[in-house]
C-alpha cells in the first residue's frame, strides 16, 4: 500500500479508537522505508504523545512487569514504559517498532497488550491506539517469524515506496531540490535494496535524507561531497546525483520564469526534470511567503509548464505543485488553459 493510503489508514484507526472501532495495525516493509516516521508523522499531527516501544530490545518482564509480594499474594509492578492515562494524556499512540526482532519470549509477553489491551492489572487507556512495524524475513534483518497467534492479533499492511508520495512528503520538509529532481528523474533509486547482495549503503528514501543533509555539508564540486554521497546511497546512485548535480549550472533563471519571462527550455532531459522540481519548489516558498505577486507568479509557473516538449512532463510538474500548495492551483486563472492544453495527454489526478 502506498504511504499516503496507508496514512488514510492510519488516520482512521486514531480516529477510531474511542469508538471501540480500532484493531491493531501491523505494518510490513523492507528497512528505510519510513514506516516508523510515517506512524510519528500521525501523533504529530494529532498533537498526542508517541509511546514507541522497541520490542528488539525487551526482556519478557519489561513488558509483564516484576513480581512483589503484597499482603501475602504477589503483585506485578506495572512498567513505566507502557502507556498511563494521568502521566501521558488521554490519548496517544503505543507503537511497537521492530517486533519481527523480537525474541519468542518477548512476543508471547505482547499477546494479551496487543489483542485485549491489557497485561495482568495494566489497561491500555481507551483513547491509545497500537500500531506495529517490522521488516520481513528476506531484508537481511534480524527477524523472526511472527507466531500465527501474535498474528491473527493484527489487521496487515505492506508499506510499498512510492515516488509521488515521496516527493510530496520532500517538497513539505525542505529536502533539497537537487535530491528530488534527480529522483524525479532516476524514480527507480528512490529505493534501490537487493538482499540477496551484500551491501552497507544503499538507496532508500532514509537514505535520501542523508544524501540532503551531505548537501547542506560540503561543498558542491568538492571531492567530499562525491564521497559522502556514495557513502549515503551507495556507489551507482551516489556517482549518479554528484554527476547530475554538477550539470545543473544549466538550469535557466528561476526567477525570470516566476516573473513570467520567455526563456527556452533546456534540452536536456535531466535538466528538464531539475527545472520542473525547482520550480515546485518555489512555490512552496512563495505560499509561505504569501504577498500580492504570490498568485501572479503561480501563473507564470503554469504557463511555464505547458512550455514542455514532453507534456507528461509538465503534468508531473502541476501534479507535484497541487499536492505542495493545494487546492489553491484550481482557482487560478492559468490553470483552467493549461488543464485544457494537456486534456488529450490524461485527465488531471487531483487526489
Amino acid at each position: 500500500m502506498r504511504p499516503s493510503h496507508l496514512q488514510a489508514v492510519l488516520e482512521t484507526e486514531f480516529s477510531s479508537a474511542l469508538n471501540g472501532h480500532h484493531t491493531p495495525v501491523m505494518i510490513w516493509g523492507p528497512p528505510g522505508v519510513g514506516k516508523s516516521q510515517l506512524v510519528a508523522e500521525i501523533a504529530n499531527q494529532h498533537n498526542v504523545p508517541l509511546v514507541d516501544v522497541r520490542l528488539s530490545q525487551l526482556e519478557p518482564t519489561d513488558l509483564r512487569g516484576i513480581p512483589f509480594k503484597e499482603d501475602g499474594m504477589v503483585e506485578w509492578a506495572v512498567p513505566r514504559l507502557l502507556p498511563d492515562a494521568k502521566r501521558h494524556g488521554p490519548k496517544g499512540i503505543l507503537f511497537l517498532d521492530e517486533i519481527t526482532s523480537a525474541t519468542p519470549a518477548v512476543s508471547a509477553a505482547a499477546y494479551q497488550l496487543i489483542l485485549d489491551r491489557c497485561l495482568g492489572e495494566y489497561r491500555v487507556p481507551p483513547g491509545w491506539v497500537i500500531f506495529a512495524a517490522g521488516n520481513r524475513q528476506g531484508d537481511r534483518g534480524v527477524t523472526y517469524s511472527m507466531p500465527s497467534p501474535l498474528a491473527n492479533r493484527f489487521t496487515h499492511f505492506t508499506f510499498d515506496v512510492n515516488v509521488d508520495d515521496w516527493v510530496t512528503w520532500a517538497h513539505l520538509n525542505d529536502i533539497d531540490e537537487r535530491v528530488i529532481a534527480f529522483l524525479r528523474f532516476r524514480p527507480e533509486l528512490l529505493f534501490d535494496f537487493d538482499p540477496t547482495i551484500e551491501q552497507v549503503a544503499f538507496p532508500t528514501p532514509r537514505s535520501w535524507e542523508f544524501a540532503h543533509h551531505a548537501l547542506q555539508k560540503f561543498e558542491s564540486g568538492s571531492l567530499i561531497l562525491g564521497h559522502a554521497l556514495q557513502a549515503c546511497v551507495g556507489d551507482i546512485a551516489g556517482i549518479e546525483i554528484n554527476a547530475f548535480i554538477d550539470h545543473l549550472d544549466n538550469l535557466p533563471d528561476i526567477d525570470a520564469i516566476l516573473e513570467g519571462e520567455q526563456l527556452a527550455m533546456p534540452d536536456s532531459i535531466d535538466l528538464q526534470y531539475a527545472l520542473a522540481s525547482s520550480l515546485v519548489g518555489r512555490a512552496m516558498q512563495l505560499c509561505k511567503a504569501e504577498d500580492e505577486q504570490t498568485d501572479a507568479k503561480l501563473g507564470h509557473i503554469l504557463n511555464f509548464a505547458a512550455q514542455f516538449p514532453q507534456r507528461e512532463m509538465g503534468v508531473m510538474l502541476v501534479s507535484d505543485m497541487h499536492r505542495a500548495i493545494g487546492k489553491r492551483l484550481f482557482s487560478l486563472p492559468q490553470f483552467k488553459d493549461w488543464a485544457s492544453s494537456i486534456s488529450d495527454v490524461l485527465l488531471y489526478d487531483n487526489h
